[in-house]
C-alpha cells in the first residue's frame, strides 16, 4: 500500500526534528525536505546517513538536498540553547518545530534503577519542554508551529514502559497547556503514534511481527509517511491548536476479542 501525501509548500521555511536521524524522525524529515523545506535534525551521535529528500526528482534535477546535521542531546539545556543559536546563525529563521526525540527500553519498574525511569521521562516530557520554550521567539516571528510526537503508551496503560506511557501522558497535557498559553501566536498540537513499522520495528515487537500488525484495525502498522503526512498538515498555518490526532490506525483490537 502506497502513502499519497498531500502536496504541500514549504520552500523558505525551516524545520527542525528532533531525533531526526532514524525511524519515524528520518522520515519526518525527509517528507519536509520532498516539500522544500530547509531541515535541521539533531540526535547526541551523527547518523550513517542523513536523511534525504524523496527520490522523486526529475532526472537531470541534481542531487536531492539532505537534513544539515547538529549533535545536540536535547535533555541538556545549554546543549539546547547552542542547537538554537547555530539555527539563528545559519537560517536565521524557524517555521516548524517537531519534538520526535524519544523511546523507552521495556523495563519493569520493579527492581530497576530510579535513575533509569528519570532519564526516560527527561527524554520524553522535560526535553521537549526544553526544545519548545527555546523555540518560542524564533516561532513567535515566523507565526509557527509545534508538533509533539506522542504515542497511545501515553492514553491507556502500558505495563513494562510506565514511565514512558507517564511521560508521553505529561507530553499530550503540556501540549495543550503551551497551546493555550501561546494562543493565537503559536500552534501546539500532538501526533499520537500507535503502533509503529520502523527498521527495529520486528525486534521491538518480538518474532511474530505479522500477527502484532493485525491486532491493528488498519490490518498493518503505521509508518514513517503516516506520521510525516500529519506533521506536513499541522505544520501548515492553520486554525488547529491544541489537538491531538492519532494515527494509530483505528487502535488496537482489545484482548478479550481473541477469546474464543
Amino acid at each position: 500500500m502506497v502513502v499519497r501525501m498531500v502536496s504541500y509548500d514549504y520552500a523558505g521555511r525551516v524545520v527542525l526534528v528532533t531525533g531526526g536521524s532514524k525511524g519515524l524522525g528520518a522520515g519526518i524529515a525527509s517528507a519536509f525536505l520532498g516539500a522544500g523545506a530547509e531541515v535541521v535534525i539533531c540526535a547526541r551521535k551523527p547518523p550513517e546517513r542523513l536523511p534525504r529528500e524523496p527520490d522523486s526528482l526529475p532526472a537531470g534535477a541534481g542531487p536531492s538536498r539532505q537534513a544539515r546535521f547538529v549533535a545536540a542531546d536535547v535533555r541538556d539545556p545549554g546543549e539546547v540553547d547552542r542547537l538554537f543559536d547555530e539555527i539563528e546563525q545559519v537560517y536565521g529563521r524557524l517555521d516548524v518545530v517537531v519534538n520526535n526525540a524519544g523511546g523507552s527500553p521495556y523495563a519493569l519498574l520493579d527492581g530497576t534503577s530510579p535513575r533509569l525511569h528519570a532519564k526516560i521521562i527527561e527524554l520524553n516530557l522535560t526535553a521537549p519542554l526544553l526544545v519548545s520554550q527555546r523555540a518560542r521567539p524564533l516561532l513567535t516571528r515566523s507565526e509557527g508551529s509545534i508538533v509533539m510526537i506522542g504515542s497511545v503508551s501515553g492514553d491507556r496503560p502500558s505495563p513494562g514502559t510506565s514511565a514512558y506511557g507517564a511521560a508521553k501522558a505529561g507530553l499530550h497535557h503540556l501540549a495543550e497547556c503551551l497551546a493555550a498559553e501561546w494562543a493565537p501566536v503559536v500552534r501546539v498540537n500532538t501526533v499520537v503514534v500507535g503502533l509503529a513499522e520502523t527498521e527495529n520495528a520486528a525486534a521491538h515487537y518480538g518474532g511474530d511481527f505479522d500477527r502484532v500488525a493485525a491486532t491493528v484495525p488498519a490490518g498493518r502498522m503505521a509508518r514513517p509517511g503516516d506520521v510525516a503526512e500529519a506533521c506536513l498538515w499541522l505544520g501548515s498555518p492553520g486554525y488547529v491548536t491544541g489537538a491531538r490526532i492519532h494515527v494509530h490506525g483505528g487502535g488496537e483490537v482489545p484482548a478479550w476479542r481473541q477469546l474464543p
